[in-house]
This record gives C-alpha cells, structure tokens and sequence, in this order.
C-alpha cells in the first residue's frame, strides 16, 4: 500500500513539475497501479541483471527500474504520456525521489495515527 501510495505521489508530482509528462484522470489510476505492479515484478530482475552483467549500475538501479517501469507505462496505459528527451531523463529522478521522501515519511504519519488510535480508551 506504502508503495501504490508513493507511486501515486511520484507521477503526481512528475506530472506537476515536468511541462512534458502528462496523466490523464482514469489514465491517473490505471498507470499508477500499472506503474506500482510493474515496478514490484521487476526490480528484482532488473537488479539481478545489473549485478551480473553491469555492476557499476547498482548504486543507481532503482533509477533503471523506475525509467524501465515509465516507458512500460507509456507503452501499455493510455494515461500516461511523455515527450521529450529532457523529461524522460527527468521524470525517473523526481518519482524516485518524492517515492524516497513518501518512504520515509508516510510511514510515520501513518504509524503515529496508528499509535494514537491504540492510546485511546475504548
């Protein structure tokens, strides 16, 4: 669920910043579960590839994976489109990092709601 919510978070937030990077309203749903379930398939594979064959790409694979995911995005949902060089060199670095970012703090928004809720008498 953390993951679909930060995905979300990073296409929104590409869709924000980026002039090139479009998503449109149902687009919106469909890419970002397509986008989240791709990811999850993938990183592993991605990753173990990386490491066989280039490993100077590990430091920066979860980059890979998030370029790999958009352009399966763009090619399988009609909600997602990107144009330009620019922006397909952009757009993988601000969904990961607003991912990161969304990683780090959703859970604690989450988790003192959680606490908060089980301090409260019944």
């Amino acid at each position: 669920m953390l993951t679909l919510i930060g995905n979300i978070l990073g296409l929104f937030a590409a869709s924000w910043l980026l002039q090139d990077f479009h998503i449109t309203g149902f687009g919106f749903v469909l890419s970002s579960i397509f986008f989240t379930i791709a990811q999850i398939i993938l990183a592993p594979f991605i990753l173990k590839m990386a490491i066989k064959h280039a490993p100077v790409l590990r430091g920066g694979i979860a980059l890979v994976t998030v370029f790999v995911v958009l352009l399966l995005t763009t090619l399988f949902t009609d909600g997602l489109q990107i144009s330009g060089f620019a922006t397909w060199i952009t757009a993988p670095l601000v969904i990961w990092v607003t991912t990161v970012v969304a990683g780090i703090l959703l859970p604690m928004v989450l988790f003192k709601k959680v606490l908060q809720n089980a301090k409260r008498p019944a």
